[in-house]
Protein backbone atom coordinates (compact mmCIF):
# COMPACT_ATOMS: atom_id res chain seq x y z
CA UNK A 1 0.00 0.00 0.00
CA UNK A 2 1.42 3.38 -0.94
CA UNK A 3 1.91 6.15 1.59
CA UNK A 4 -0.78 8.23 -0.11
CA UNK A 5 -3.34 5.46 0.26
CA UNK A 6 -2.35 4.88 3.90
CA UNK A 7 -2.74 8.61 4.61
CA UNK A 8 -6.19 8.61 2.95
CA UNK A 9 -7.33 5.62 5.02
CA UNK A 10 -5.98 7.18 8.22
CA UNK A 11 -7.65 10.51 7.41
CA UNK A 12 -11.00 8.86 6.68
CA UNK A 13 -10.83 6.89 9.92
CA UNK A 14 -10.19 10.05 11.94
CA UNK A 15 -13.00 11.91 10.15
CA UNK A 16 -15.50 9.14 10.92
CA UNK A 17 -14.24 8.48 14.47
CA UNK A 18 -14.56 12.05 15.75
CA UNK A 19 -18.31 12.53 15.07
CA UNK A 20 -19.05 9.14 16.61
CA UNK A 21 -17.13 9.85 19.82
CA UNK A 22 -18.14 13.48 20.37
CA UNK A 23 -21.65 12.70 21.66
CA UNK A 24 -20.24 10.17 24.12
CA UNK A 25 -17.69 12.66 25.42
CA UNK A 26 -19.91 15.76 25.43
CA UNK A 27 -23.09 14.12 26.76
CA UNK A 28 -21.48 11.85 29.36
CA UNK A 29 -23.60 11.80 32.50
CA UNK A 30 -26.38 13.88 30.92
CA UNK A 31 -29.82 12.71 29.90
CA UNK A 32 -31.49 13.89 26.72
CA UNK A 33 -34.96 15.43 27.00
CA UNK A 34 -37.78 12.97 26.39
CA UNK A 35 -38.64 14.70 23.10
CA UNK A 36 -35.21 13.88 21.65
CA UNK A 37 -35.27 10.37 23.12
CA UNK A 38 -38.57 9.71 21.33
CA UNK A 39 -37.18 10.97 18.04
CA UNK A 40 -33.98 8.92 18.33
CA UNK A 41 -35.97 5.81 19.24
CA UNK A 42 -37.61 5.92 15.78
CA UNK A 43 -34.42 6.42 13.74
CA UNK A 44 -33.85 2.69 13.00
CA UNK A 45 -37.38 2.32 11.61
CA UNK A 46 -37.07 5.46 9.51
CA UNK A 47 -33.78 4.16 8.16
CA UNK A 48 -35.37 0.81 7.37
CA UNK A 49 -38.14 2.58 5.47
CA UNK A 50 -35.62 4.65 3.56
CA UNK A 51 -33.78 1.49 2.56
CA UNK A 52 -36.86 -0.55 1.61
CA UNK A 53 -39.00 2.02 -0.21
CA UNK A 54 -36.66 2.69 -3.20
CA UNK A 55 -36.23 -1.05 -3.67
CA UNK A 56 -39.98 -1.51 -3.80
CA UNK A 57 -40.33 1.17 -6.46
CA UNK A 58 -37.47 -0.15 -8.59
CA UNK A 59 -38.38 -3.85 -8.42
CA UNK A 60 -38.33 -5.12 -12.02
CA UNK A 61 -40.00 -8.51 -11.94
CA UNK A 62 -43.25 -8.70 -9.97
CA UNK A 63 -44.29 -5.55 -8.14
CA UNK A 64 -46.78 -7.53 -6.04
CA UNK A 65 -43.87 -9.52 -4.60
CA UNK A 66 -42.11 -6.27 -3.64
CA UNK A 67 -45.26 -4.84 -2.07
CA UNK A 68 -45.80 -8.00 -0.02
CA UNK A 69 -42.22 -7.76 1.24
CA UNK A 70 -42.66 -4.11 2.18
CA UNK A 71 -45.97 -4.84 3.92
CA UNK A 72 -44.40 -7.71 5.82
CA UNK A 73 -41.53 -5.49 6.97
CA UNK A 74 -43.98 -2.77 7.99
CA UNK A 75 -46.16 -5.15 9.99
CA UNK A 76 -43.23 -6.79 11.73
CA UNK A 77 -41.74 -3.40 12.62
CA UNK A 78 -45.15 -2.17 13.80
CA UNK A 79 -45.28 -4.97 16.37
CA UNK A 80 -42.16 -3.51 17.97
CA UNK A 81 -39.58 -6.02 16.75
CA UNK A 82 -36.03 -4.75 16.41
CA UNK A 83 -34.61 -3.96 13.01
CA UNK A 84 -32.74 -7.26 12.57
CA UNK A 85 -35.89 -9.28 13.27
CA UNK A 86 -37.82 -7.04 10.89
CA UNK A 87 -35.39 -7.56 8.02
CA UNK A 88 -34.96 -11.29 8.61
CA UNK A 89 -38.71 -11.79 9.05
CA UNK A 90 -39.47 -10.03 5.79
CA UNK A 91 -36.83 -12.07 3.98
CA UNK A 92 -38.22 -15.26 5.50
CA UNK A 93 -41.78 -14.45 4.47
CA UNK A 94 -40.69 -13.69 0.91
CA UNK A 95 -38.60 -16.87 0.79
CA UNK A 96 -41.58 -18.98 1.80
CA UNK A 97 -43.81 -17.07 -0.63
CA UNK A 98 -41.36 -17.62 -3.50
CA UNK A 99 -41.56 -21.38 -2.96
CA UNK A 100 -45.28 -21.27 -3.77
CA UNK A 101 -45.16 -18.80 -6.67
Amino acid sequence: MSMTMAAIVLGMSVVTYIPRMLPFVLLKGKELPSFWQNILRNVPYATLGALIFPGVLSFHENIVFALIGAAAAFLIAFTGANIIITVLGSIGILTVLSLFM
